[in-house]
């Protein structure tokens, strides 16, 4: 009984091919969209661990000087013979025509074994080609690479080293990084002497800092790879629509097997289970090609997010990936769970089968209105919800839980919004044929609702996205035009050059503006503090969200401070609050926007500045130029003082390149925007494809009235797309509302910075287009169909319909 049961399942798919096609491809698009973007967070975060493991998996106390500022190696020493057991640090970006590399060096006399990442463990790797000059750099594979050609040492290759990483002996780094007689910083080990004097006595002016607790990338790009997620769950939901309609048309057409099944004995536990097994196999199927997929489009997209990561937040992932069962093992689990989850409702239909159900086969999915009431007081419950955890939630995680449930809401309002539009419409019906119209286009909702979801959730990611995209595209051009207002920036090799630099620009230029940084700790994370200095270019340019009165007045006498958006909001400073930097405290002054900075920056007087850091390094100007007088200038630069091209960057390309960097932030989202658009067009087709031929008993008694075949299928054609024009105009609004989420409350969560708002008709008519254009497409095959049906098929309706 089981094996005719399963072959009577299983004989539906070998006469509905097409429908067994939709349903693989469907859910293998879903899991390939999924698992593409658990491939790609998967291996930066494998990237994150390896480079937070550059020194061992144990973080240990650091000793460093309290401004950042390098140490003398003479605190090594002397630390040493006072009994403190401490190895020497050299830690920085290294640049090279190749690129830059993050340069670590050790001294392997010293560090312990165990500090050492687990591909240096061994004589293999740090051997005397290691220790001596010209030394020996090790790194990954594909940084070495990168690396080929540039005047650097040997490169050694190992697995396993962190991407963007190079380790060299302690005396090779110092060389390489022009830090003669300096360190970074010194690690205490374990197993301290008892009898050791204090760090004070011994090294006075240097402070001991707590071991780092690790991951600080990883947090910091937590917010990138949630969206990436949440957007990957997104698709997925719009894949399962296909999938969801597939199962239930089966499920329809099939029951009346399901009765003949259960009147010859089959009980509804082994019906049950066989519909479950035949799920589970479909799903292990589609889900093994997902996969694949999924690494073909991570493939593609995992160059471009290595870039963002690269850029946005400094964090360095290899662009290419390595096969990790965490990702695919959640891609077979995704399209497992997706496919139970599509198929649970018709499941329970077939657990409450009656035994004497009538063979007659019911519409697929057509749903009363009292089951659009429902589901319409179903997404009302959702929207309040989504109010409240707006209102009174907090975090990330709270505004993406915001976003799902507004999205999950509209797509089950849409239906009856599309009923209530209907019936709208039909009050301008002047004829017969345009009431026919009407009342036939709102009896297909229900079959259609589930892929026309799809194309207002894919509308709606796609008006959300593009207007914030647009918006910070628009408002980022105007900060840069506000920030970057010298026509000029050049950089000095060192000190004694920089006072001869600005010696020789007095005369030729309008102004020479310091831009001198230190590093340090505010409110326990690292920050940058900005020496500015007083002059009308930042009193009328820098971009100011809130301040005191007379706040430039206040910071050059050294009474306030302008802080960041950032740590204003992760601080909840305000104007007039008191602040503690490092050695002193003062108020802040003003808060300033700072987009794509993910860290604390702090702007102070220059003459504070020269006070509170001494060490620090004096090495780059702003030039004020008049204007045309630029190019002539940078020539001058080159041949008159002889400064090296490299150390001159003009206002044009820093904006070019800065903007590239924020371009390419939101290529995999806008990628993943172009995915789900064409999925929910496929979500369409397979709708229409699967009701044409349901849809015959309506068509027939039209036809046998006298409407030809082509005037029906133009109508057909009419119908797909007006209900399409119906639903982007309901995404309109949901999208926009998306945007602001996305702008005022995830954003912010996210980096730490709102972005205004702006709206964009133009990118909205073009979507619009799309919709219709992608409607159109996916209704021409059921509308040829119904054009070229023979007369017999049409004559058959009225001998077996009742």
């Amino acid at each position: 009984m089981l094996t005719a049961g399963l072959q009577a399942l299983l004989s539906h798919w070998w006469r509905h091919p097409f429908q067994l096609v939709t349903l693989l491809i469907g859910l293998a698009t879903a899991t390939a969209l999924w698992s593409g973007v658990q491939a790609i967070n998967a291996e930066a975060r494998a990237s994150y661990d390896r480079a937070a493991s550059a020194l061992g998996q144990t973080p240990r106390p650091r000793i460093t000087a309290p401004d950042g500022v390098p140490l003398e190696q003479e605190h090594f020493v002397a630390l040493r013979r006072a009994g403190w057991l401490v190895t020497p640090l050299i830690e920085g970006r290294l640049s090279t025509e190749a690129g830059s590399v993050r340069l670590v060096g050790i001294d392997p006399f010293t560090l312990p074994p165990a500090d050492l990442p687990d591909a240096l463990e061994g004589d293999t790797a740090l051997d005397l080609s290691f220790l001596t000059p010209p030394g020996q750099l090790i790194t990954s594979p594909a940084t070495a690479e990168r690396l080929e050609g540039a005047d650097l040492p040997p490169r050694l290759a190992l697995d396993g080293i962190a991407p963007g990483l190079a380790y060299a002996d302690i005396g090779i780094a110092q060389d390489l990084m022009d830090m003669d007689g300096r360190l970074t910083a010194l690690l205490v080990l374990d197993d301290q002497p008892l009898g050791r004097p204090p760090l004070e006595e011994v090294a006075p002016g240097l402070v001991l800092r707590p071991p780092a607790q690790g991951g600080d990338i990883s947090r910091l790009t937590d917010s990138f790879h949630l969206n990436l997620t949440a957007f990957g769950l997104l698709s997925f939901a719009v894949g399962l629509f296909i999938v969801r309609g597939a199962i239930g048309l089966a499920f329809e057409q099939r029951r009346p097997v399901f009765r003949t099944l259960r009147a010859l004995g089959l009980s509804t536990r082994v019906l049950l289970g066989l519909l479950l097994a035949e799920l589970l196999v479909f799903a292990l199927v589609a889900g093994t090609l997902g996969i694949a997929l999924g690494w073909l489009i991570a493939s593609l997209l995992l160059p471009d997010v290595a870039a963002t990561l690269r850029g946005l937040y400094g964090a360095s992932v290899e662009g290419a990936l390595t096969l990790r069962p965490a990702w695919w093992l959640s891609g077979v689990g995704i399209a497992v769970l997706g496919t139970l989850i599509a198929a649970t409702a018709s499941l329970w239909q077939v657990a409450r089968l009656p035994l004497l159900a009538p063979a007659q086969p019911r519409a697929w999915a057509m749903a009363s209105e009292r089951t659009m009431r429902r589901q319409a007081v179903v997404a009302l419950a959702l929207i309040v919800f989504a109010v409240g955890v707006g209102l009174y939630g907090a975090g990330l995680v709270g505004g993406f839980v915001m976003l799902g449930a507004l999205l999950v809401g509209a797509a089950l309002l849409l239906p009856l919004l599309l009923h209530v539009a209907l019936r709208l419409g039909a009050r301008t019906a002047r004829t017969p044929l345009a009431d026919w119209f009407w009342a036939d286009t709102r009896q297909q909702v229900p079959g259609l609702s589930l892929a026309l979801m799809a194309l207002l959730l894919a509308l709606a990611a796609n008006i959300g996205v593009g207007t914030m995209v647009s918006s910070f595209r628009l408002t980022f051009t105007g900060w840069l035009d506000q920030r970057l207002a010298s026509e000029l920036y050049v950089s000095s090799d060192d000190e004694a050059q920089a006072a001869a630099l600005q010696e020789w620009l007095a005369p030729r230029t309008d102004a020479v503006l310091p831009i001198w940084r230190a590093s340090g700790e505010i409110a326990g994370a690292p920050a940058e503090i900005y020496g500015v200095a007083d002059h009308p270019t930042y009193r009328d340019n820098w971009p100011i969200l809130a301040a005191l009165p007379d706040v430039w007045d206040l910071v050059a006498r050294g009474d306030g401070i302008l802080v960041n958006e950032q740590l204003a909001r992760r601080e909840d400073l305000s104007p007039g609050d008191t602040m503690a930097l490092p050695g002193w405290e003062t108020r802040v002054a003003g808060i300033y926007s700072d987009y794509g900075n993910p860290s604390a920056q702090v702007l102070v007087g220059l003459e504070t500045f020269d006070t509170r850091f001494p060490e620090a390094e004096r090495l780059d100007f702003g030039l004020r130029l008049p204007q045309g007088e630029a190019d002539a200038l940078a020539r001058a630069l080159v041949e008159e003082f002889g400064l090296p091209a490299e150390n001159i960057v003009d206002q044009a390309s820093l904006k070019a390149f800065s903007l590239q960097v924020f371009e390419r932030t939101f290529t995999v989202t806008g990628a993943l925007n172009v995915l789900t658009l064409t999925v929910a067009g496929f979500a369409i087709l397979t709708s229409l494809m699967t009701l044409a031929r349901m849809r015959l008993p309506q068509v027939a008694p039209v036809w046998a009235l006298g409407l030809t075949r082509a005037r029906l299928a133009r109508l057909e054609l009419l119908r797909a797309l007006l209900l399409a024009a119906l639903t982007a105009v309901a995404a309109l609004p949901v999208g926009l509302l998306l945007a602001w989420v996305l702008l005022a409350v995830i954003n912010v969560e996210a980096f730490g910075w709102r972005l205004p708002m702006h709206v964009f008709p133009a990118d909205w008519a073009l979507l619009g287009a799309l919709a219709l254009l992608a409607a159109g497409l996916a209704a021409l095959w059921p509308a040829r169909r119904i054009a070229t049906i023979p007369p017999s098929e049409l004559l058959k309706v009225f001998a077996n319909e009742r």
